[in-house]
């Protein structure tokens, strides 16, 4: 990996959140000055406490639906890191007119913004979820299928309208479908809580995590580190074939939710023994699920020279590290 950004000016739209709050982190230590843009719906504050006192380090509390706010976030710097959105397929289900307000309305607020201010380039959060019934794996990036739920479809409009954005108005953006995220910082509370987390509060708790389905679900589950090194790539990449796409960010291997919890269990029983008793329990299945989710990072590797440092195993070995220092010992106390 080269290009290490520096001396930069970087607007992190969502910077509160969990992804959001580790990219802000990685380009503070570098020498950067990042400015973040939140309105603390889904994000936290204690995620960015550490940098409050930062002369590098800038808050904007706002709203990316309101448009004068996006202006005044975007002057004078020189990339946008857009990862603000209201994530999950379940909460899509459930409010679906919120999710396409914040992920529709908000990204072109944003993405018209960024150009209005001649940002080097635009880098935004896709999603996996675009590729919806489309059976075929791995997933490659120009074979989707049709979206499962309204929050994948937010995020195929949010892929059009940047590629109609560079047509029309010259901005430069790169698309980054994550694939299921996980890491420091991402929260196990609440209703929309990712399914990593949930299983690691429950089990620190002794208490048996639900599967939804019979656990053969897949996911191509990606440690946040690597979701790290693709963005600064994105924003490094000084070849013109490699902008103006969309690329796949994961670690090109299934796991299924039963071999996850089976791991997940393993890893957390070295700090406490008890947690080998637990078993889990199953569910029904969720509504806008895929069953399997598998990527090609072929493109990624061949245009950005992404190659993901932590497979499945050791970014969860370091993921429950972190949840340990930081939950289970609290609930201990």
């Amino acid at each position: 990996m080269s290009g290490k950004i520096t001396n930069c000016r970087i607007l992190i739209t969502g910077g509160a959140g969990f992804i959001g709050s580790n990219l802000v982190e990685k380009f503070l230590k570098q020498g950067n000055i990042v400015t973040v843009l939140d309105n603390f719906s889904t994000g936290k504050r204690s995620n960015i406490a550490l940098w409050q006192n930062d002369p590098a380090f800038c808050l904007i509390e706002g709203d990316i639906c309101n448009m004068d706010i996006c202006r005044r976030a975007v002057a004078g710097q020189d990339y946008v890191l857009h990862q603000a959105a209201l994530g999950s397929v379940p909460r899509s289900v459930k409010d679906p007119m919120t999710t396409t307000a914040v992920n529709i309305l908000g990204f072109v607020n944003m993405l018209y913004a960024a150009q209005e201010a001649e940002v080097k380039r635009f880098v935004y959060a896709a999603s996996s979820s675009t590729y919806g019934d489309n059976p075929r794996l791995p997933k490659e990036e120009d074979s989707i299928g049709k979206p499962l739920s309204p929050y994948a479809i937010t995020k195929y409009v949010n892929e059009l309208y940047a590629e109609n954005f560079h047509k029309l108005y010259n901005i430069d953006t790169i698309g980054l479908r994550y694939f299921n995220v996980f890491g420091r910082r991402q929260d196990p509370s609440g209703a929309y809580a990712a399914v990593i987390p949930k299983f690691v509060q429950s089990l620190i708790a002794h208490e048996s995590p639900v599967i939804n389905g019979d656990g053969s679900y897949s996911r191509d589950f990606t440690y946040v580190d690597n979701v790290l090194q693709a963005n600064e790539l994105a924003l490094a990449t000084e070849d013109p074939a490699a902008l103006n796409t969309v690329y796949n960010v994961a670690c090109g291997e299934r796991t299924d939710l039963n071999g996850l919890f089976a791991m997940l269990r393993e890893f957390l029983s070295e700090y406490d023994p008890e947690i080998a008793r637990v078993e889990p329990v199953y569910g029904p299945g969720r509504a806008g699920d895929i069953p399997h989710s598998l990527a090609s990072i072929e493109k990624a590797r061949r245009l950005l020279g992404y190659n993901p440092e932590f497979d499945v195993k050791s970014g969860l070995r370091n993921a429950v590290k972190w949840y340990y220092e930081n939950l289970f010992k609290k609930l201990q106390a």
